[in-house]
C-alpha cells in the first residue's frame, strides 16, 4: 500500500490550527467551526481550509487530534497517482487524539478524556461477510477510507453525503466507535498513529503467517519505515529476520534491530538463501523482481506477502512456483479488532515507530522531503 521513508508527526493541538489563508470547503455540506491543513491541488501546496465535522451519532465518537502521521500514501494521493481528484485534500491516516465527545452507545466503550486513534479507514457496511469476520479493509461494499473517499448515503450522517472523507491533518475528527481504537495506557500518543498504519500493514500478514509458530525465518524487503516496522514486530515475535534491500549500506541498522541485511545487486549472497524463508514482506511501492525472492522461499510453506502498491504489474516464474508450490499474495491494512490487538502486542513488546515531531506549519516542506 505505501512505501514509509520515516515517520512525521503533524502536531495539531485541538482549536489552534495552523496560521494560512482561509477558504469554505465542508464535510458537513456547508459546515463550519473545525479547520484542516489541505492541498488545494496536485501541487504539495498546504492551506488553512474551514470544513464543518458532524455531531457525534449514537455510535461515534468525536476526537481532538493531537498526532497525525506523515504517509507515503498522502503523496500518491495529492498528487493523483491513485486516482483522487477530490481537492482541497487533507490526507492523514495515521491520526491520534484525545475524545472530546461520545454517542450514548459508544459509551460503553469509550469515554471523554480516552486516548484514541484511527487508521486508514472510517467505516465500512459493517454488514457483509467479510465485515463479520473482521475483514472490514475488504467490505463487499467497499471500505470508506479516511480521506480522498466519498461519504456514503445512509450511514447515519446524510448531510456528509457525498462529501470527500478528510484525514487527520485537521483539527478533530468524528468517527463510527468500531474504527477508533484504545490507546494502550502507558504508551506515548504520538506513537499510536503510525501504527495504524504502518504497523497493522505489517502486523496482519505476519500474524496470519509467524506469530504463534516456532523456528520462523522472515524475510523483508525494503529497509524504510514500513520495513522497519516489519522487522520489528517480526522480532517480537521470534523469527529470525533476514532484510533484503538494494545495497549494503544499511547493514549497521539491520544488526542494531538483531538482523541480517542481503543486498540483492549481489546474486550469490541471495541464492545462499534459497529454499529457506518462510514467509517475505515486500514494503516496497516501485516495480522490482520477485523472482529471485520467490526462490528463497520454503517449498508448499514459503509466502511472499506483497504490501506495496506497485502500478505495473509483476511477473511471476510460474515454473518456479510449479514445482515449489510457494505461494504469492497480497495484504492490506487489517480489521478494526486486528487493528486493537496489534496496539496491544507491539505496547507489550516495547514495539515502536522511529518518530521526528514537527509542528503544522512545516508540514508542506516535510511533504517535499517525503517526495
Amino acid at each position: 500500500l505505501k512505501l514509509h521513508t520515516f515517520h512525521t508527526q503533524l502536531s495539531l493541538p485541538p482549536h489552534h490550527p495552523p496560521t494560512h489563508i482561509f477558504y469554505n470547503m465542508a464535510s458537513v455540506v456547508g459546515g463550519k467551526g473545525s479547520f484542516m491543513l489541505a492541498a488545494p491541488d496536485k501541487e504539495y501546496k498546504m492551506a488553512k481550509f474551514e470544513i464543518g465535522r458532524p455531531a457525534p451519532g449514537p455510535e461515534d465518537v468525536a476526537i481532538d487530534i493531537v498526532y497525525c502521521g506523515m504517509c507515503h500514501s498522502d503523496l500518491h494521493t495529492i498528487n493523483g497517482d491513485w486516482g483522487n481528484d477530490k481537492y482541497p485534500l487533507a490526507p492523514g491516516h495515521e491520526i491520534a487524539g484525545v475524545v472530546r465527545a461520545v454517542g450514548e452507545k459508544a459509551a460503553s466503550k469509550f469515554k471523554v478524556g480516552d486516548h484514541v486513534s484511527v487508521g486508514c479507514m472510517v467505516l465500512s457496511c459493517m454488514a457483509c461477510g467479510m465485515c463479520d469476520q473482521g475483514f472490514e479493509q475488504h467490505c463487499a461494499k467497499g471500505m470508506c477510507g479516511t480521506y480522498g473517499a466519498t461519504f456514503p448515503e445512509g450511514m447515519g450522517h446524510d448531510d456528509c453525503h457525498g462529501t470527500p472523507t478528510q484525514g487527520g491533518y485537521s483539527t478533530d475528527i468524528t468517527v463510527h466507535q468500531r474504527f477508533a481504537f484504545k490507546v494502550p495506557e502507558g504508551m506515548p500518543l504520538e506513537v499510536a498513529g503510525p501504527l495504524c498504519c504502518a504497523g497493522i500493514t505489517t502486523y496482519s500478514p505476519l500474524a496470519r503467517h509467524v506469530k504463534g509458530k516456532k523456528d520462523q525465518h522472515v524475510g523483508v524487503v525494503g529497509f524504510g519505515g514500513l520495513g522497519m516496522m516489519a522487522v520489528k514486530i517480526a522480532k517480537a515475535m521470534g523469527a529470525k529476520v533476514t532484510i533484503f534491500s538494494r545495497s549494503n549500506a544499511k547493514k549497521g541498522e539491520a544488526a542494531a534491530l538483531g538482523a541480517e541485511l542481503v543486498a540483492t545487486s549481489e546474486p550469490e549472497a541471495v541464492g545462499a538463501l534459497a529454499r529457506s524463508v518462510d514467509t517475505i514482506i515486500d514494503t516496497v511501492s516501485d516495480f522490482h523482481d520477485i523472482g529471485l525472492l520467490i526462490s528463497t522461499l520454503k517449498p508448499v510453506t514459503g509466502t511472499l506477502v506483497l504490501l506495496g502498491g506497485v502500478p505495473k504489474p509483476y511477473e511471476l516464474p510460474a515454473f518456479s512456483l510449479l514445482f515449489t508450490g510457494t505461494r504469492v499474495e497480497g495484504s492490506a491494512i487489517g480489521g478494526c479488532d486486528l487493528t486493537q490487538e496489534m496496539l496491544e502486542f507491539c505496547h507489550a513488546n516495547k514495539v515502536a515507530p522511529d518518530l521526528e515531531i514537527i509542528s503544522a506549519k512545516e508540514a508542506e516542506a516535510a511533504l517535499h522531503k517525503l517526495h
